[in-house]
């Protein structure tokens, strides 16, 4: 006999024994009713929902819990809005099909409150009787992203016309019995999941379906109305639903054996990925199949893995919580009949819609490993690695957030937005800011990390390049109240706040006086601009009093003639810290020879940090000698043909740092440098409303480069050649470019624009209705340009 499992779309087997269905309500069909009419942010005082929970349930970690509700509808409406909230993850059926699968964001957009998700639910409805069935997954446990509430629960409210179903005391709950605990080892502290252990044998058949008899559940428990505690204040989930990309066969498919010899099967993914691993077998009840994937010790800490424990027949396990790797590998007893093994990708629901291609093949494998390595750490947060931690370290953010606007669609701004709104909303009484956050056993402030988030290359960047000035409206109180509570010295410098972990950046030579004022500059750059973008002029004589202060005492402070250094600093020069002063526009022209050497021979940055070194190199015109030092920096990583994502150090393991990750977020930046500095486009005033072209080729003589902007898309194409350059470029609506040509590195003496000469040795010889010229650059011919599509040849 055949027995079949749901989980999803999946069927269940193992039966409880069936009663007369629960009663159903009847709801009048009309919409919109009139309080949803302005779609207002809700408020605990907008919903009529009780948070609910299962009768004579006891709150632990890994706890699993079902719920049922049938109601009546006249007729099919034409939009029916739900909205859910638990702790922590949940999945819902209407009338028996998979509606939501993960739904629910890791708690805590701030260290009380909880996120609630919107579904339009009208196209699953029926007239007559409808069922609602929602699986609840609490983690009962503390971690790097997520606060634990104490209490799992379920709130659910639902808009049809002029009634509404609400989740209450006439709903029926159950503890699933199939799920519980798998044993050592277990995942490490940081992560709020637990291991999956699913036991066929104590499922619950069909539970989620229309018809199925629930009377032998109870009735479920009424925990509070919508805002009490422990949930408290209820936040709209900022964030699309995942994108999920169906069952997949694995790579290695054809090599699956028919029959188990209780080998590991090693399914190969086609590339690092968040996976759901799926199984059909047939095999006798109690044999134990365990999965996970050759990352479970990424970084050198246990991650997460499943187990499941067969009934007797053919049944197929989709496992529901995700783990990532390369390969996930099925441990099958010896006789069980293979009948499939898949997977499910899910991720954060954007598109790879930017693109860099250049005639340097190492350059574009680079990007594609940086591409892959930004999704993977893109979910409830940006993550700094999607197994160890999966917790929103702000300083990786920083490089995430910055490739996002050159790899991705606009879908991903949402992501870096409840970012920076979830480090705003957990900062603390005193005004410090820490994370990863949410949290809920760390609480550790890392101040140079800090300073990176709020300042220019975080929130400021954000800003700049997405156009949204509401969000750095609501933060901006907490960046200045941050900054605040840093003091100056007498000498100008900033006092360093040694915060709860002095963390500059992983590896050795760390200058960590010269990073604290760079830091400390770049964040007032950051406030700087988003004061004078908010119309703040009332903030920015203290904002010009510190960066006058710093700006007038770093050189003779740190500046030796050779390098920047500070005096109680005793280890070989420091990279990175030199890089930044140049990022920070701290150091002059004139020092940029002297800089080149320092970033020519000291290699001690981390991948992290490596960003700004590549920045400076490009910010002193040395666009190859980057291109050199990308190479040789990243040589192991691009290389590496089993691995498709970049690593947390420069080797694995004990060759990295921190444990050695092999996808971690924050060793991405090559992407953002490539776009923006090779490629040489970057906005110049929020939204793309001006921006600006200015490639740097360095070594190649090809670049080509496109991304999508709040304005529309810009493409670029660039070729040169002896005497030769030409340059393309596709300009979106309500935008003006600036197209800076470098007619000083490649000795150009003419430039015509789509067909006809606009410059001559050095002197504008003609106008194109939409093309004016710009002020110049140092070496450079610049044009202002209208939307459209633009074709320069240069000779």
């Amino acid at each position: 006999m055949e027995n079949k499992l749901l989980f999803g779309g999946l069927l269940l087997g193992c039966a409880l024994q069936v009663a007369q269905a629960a009663g159903a309500d009847a709801v009048e069909a009309v919409w919109p009713p009139a309080e949803l009419r302005s779609r207002p942010q809700p408020g605990a005082d907008s919903w009529s929902a009780n948070w609910i929970g299962v009768a004579g349930s006891v709150n632990r970690s890994n706890l699993w819990t079902c719920f049922r509700r049938e109601f009546l509808l006249s007729k099919k409406p034409k939009t029916a809005a739900a909205r859910i909230a638990v702790d922590s993850k949940y999945w819902l059926w209407v009338n028996g099909r998979m509606v939501v699968r993960e739904g629910g964001l890791k708690r805590g957009p701030t260290p009380h409150d909880t996120y609630f998700d919107e579904v339009e639910l009208a196209p699953y409805l029926r007239p007559g009787t409808n069922s609602l069935a929602v699986l609840v997954w609490y983690f009962g446990k503390e971690g790097f992203s997520h606060k634990s509430s104490g209490s799992s629960g379920l709130l659910f409210e639902l808009a049809a016309g002029s009634g509404r179903i609400v989740s209450d005391k006439s709903w029926r709950g159950w503890v699933h019995p199939a799920f519980g605990e798998t044993g050592e080892p277990l995942p490490n502290f940081r992560l709020p999941e637990s291991n999956i252990r699913f036991d066929a044998t104590r499922d619950i058949a069909g539970w989620h379906l229309p018809g199925y008899n629930d009377a032998d559940w109870p009735l479920a428990v009424e925990l509070g109305k919508a805002g009490c505690p422990p949930w408290n204040g209820l936040i709209p989930r900022p964030v699309p639903f995942w994108k999920d990309y169906g069952l997949k066969s694995y790579v290695n498919a054809a090599g699956f054996p028919a029959i188990s010899d209780g080998q590991i099967i090693k399914a190969k993914l086609p590339y690092n990925a968040q996976v759901n691993p799926w199984l059909k077998v047939n095999a006798k009840a109690g044999q134990l199949i365990k999965i996970q994937t050759d990352n479970y010790q990424g970084g050198g800490e246990y991650n997460v893995r499943a187990e499941y424990v067969t009934r007797d027949g053919v049944q197929e396990f989709e496992c529901p919580g995700w783990m990532n790797g390369h390969e996930v590998w099925y441990e099958l007893p010896s006789g069980v009949q293979v009948l499939g093994l898949k997977f499910r990708e899910t991720g954060f629901d954007t598109a790879f819609t930017g693109t860099f291609e250049c005639d340097d093949d190492f350059l574009n494998r680079l990007r594609e490993k940086a591409v892959r390595t930004l999704y993977l750490t893109m979910r409830d947060t940006y993550m700094d690695c999607p197994d160890r931690e999966r917790a929103l370290w702000w300083g990786d953010a920083v490089n995430q957030l910055g490739e996002s606007f050159y790899a991705l669609d606009r879908r991903s701004d949402s992501l870096t937005r409840k970012c920076i709104r979830d480090l705003i909303g957990w900062q603390r009484p005193d005004g410090v800011l820490f994370s990863p956050v949410p949290a809920g056993n760390w609480d550790k402030d890392l101040p140079l990390q800090m300073l990176a988030s709020i300042g220019h290359k975080g929130f400021w960047t954000y800003g700049l390049y997405s156009g949204d000035l509401a969000t750095l409206r609501e933060v901006y109180p907490g960046v200045k109240r941050y900054l605040e509570i840093w003091r100056m010295q007498p000498d100008g410098l900033v006092v360093p706040r040694r915060g709860s972990w002095e963390w500059g950046d992983w590896g050795t030579n760390v200058d960590l006086t010269l990073l604290y004022n760079e830091w400390y500059y770049l964040a007032l750059q950051g406030m700087r601009a988003m004061a004078v973008a908010l119309r703040r002029p009332e903030d920015l004589a203290w904002i010009d009093v510190r960066l006058n202060s710093i700006a007038t005492a770093f050189n003779p402070a740190f500046w030796n003639g050779r390098e920047y250094r500070a005096s109680d600093f005793n280890g070989h020069t420091d990279d990175r810290a030199n890089a930044l002063a140049v990022v920070a526009g701290l150091a002059k022209p004139a020092q940029y020879p002297a800089l080149t050497e320092v970033l020519k021979t000291q290699e001690h940055a981390s991948p992290y940090m490596e960003k700004y070194v590549l920045e400076a190199l490009c910010l002193m015109n040395q666009p190859a000698l980057a291109q050199d030092r990308m190479r040789k920096r990243y040589q192991k990583m691009v290389d590496h043909a089993g691995l498709s994502t970049l690593w947390e150090g420069w080797g694995i393991g004990s060759e990295g740092f921190g444990g050695g990750t092999i996808n971690h977020a924050w060793s991405g930046g090559p992407l953002t440098i490539m776009s923006q500095f090779f490629a040489g486009i970057a906005p110049l005033t929020p939204g793309f409303e001006t921006y600006e072209v200015r490639p740097r080729l360095g070594h190649l003589t090809k670049a080509a480069a496109g991304f999508d902007t709040v304005k529309g898309r810009i493409e670029v194409s660039i070729a040169r050649s002896e005497g030769r350059f030409n340059l393309k470029l596709v300009s979106p609506p309500n935008t003006t470019g600036r197209v800076c040509i470098p007619v000083a590195d490649y000795k150009l003496k003419t430039i015509r624009v789509n067909g006809k000469g606009v410059w001559s040795e050095g002197k504008a010889t003609g106008r194109i209705k939409g093309l004016a010229p710009a002020d110049a650059l140092t070496g450079h011919a610049c044009f202002n340009v209208a939307p459209g599509v633009w074709e320069f040849q240069c000779r």
